[in-house]
């Protein structure tokens, strides 16, 4: 595969994820994760696709991969937190998202984080 195929199939993935296509979209990812596992753009989309097709426990270890190459990510961190919360996993969760919401003080990692907390506090025992 060049690198412009690479690219092309890059966005193409991109595409198929933001079309809500996301088996289509780790098919066609499936080369440049193969080419580009150390990329955290490469992971980031990867982890995206696994996370809206519920195949949570590799989107977990897509994002967490990504957070191991640049510990500075934070939307990575907010959508590992998103990936934790659908697992039930809401202390992991309000961990990461908090994390997120620090690094970037944006109105939406808020939310969620409120979210989160508001989950935790009907059900005190899913914190544990």
């Amino acid at each position: 595969m060049t690198t412009e195929s690479t690219v092309e199939a890059f966005r193409k993935a991109e595409s198929l994820v933001a079309q809500r296509r996301p088996l289509e979209a780790l098919h066609v990812l499936g080369p440049v994760l193969e080419i580009a596992p150390d990329k955290p753009s490469v992971q980031l989309l990867a982890g995206r696709a696994y996370l809206f097709s519920a195949q949570f426990q590799r989107a977990e270890l897509a994002f967490l991969r990504v957070i191991e190459l640049d510990p500075s990510d934070h939307y990575a961190r907010l959508v590992l937190g998103r990936t934790l919360q659908r697992q039930g996993r809401l202390s992991e969760a309000q961990t990461q998202v908090r994390l997120a919401a620090t690094m970037y003080p944006d109105p939406a990692y808020q939310e969620v984080l409120g979210e989160i907390n508001a989950h935790i506090a009907l059900d005190p025992r899913s914190s544990e």
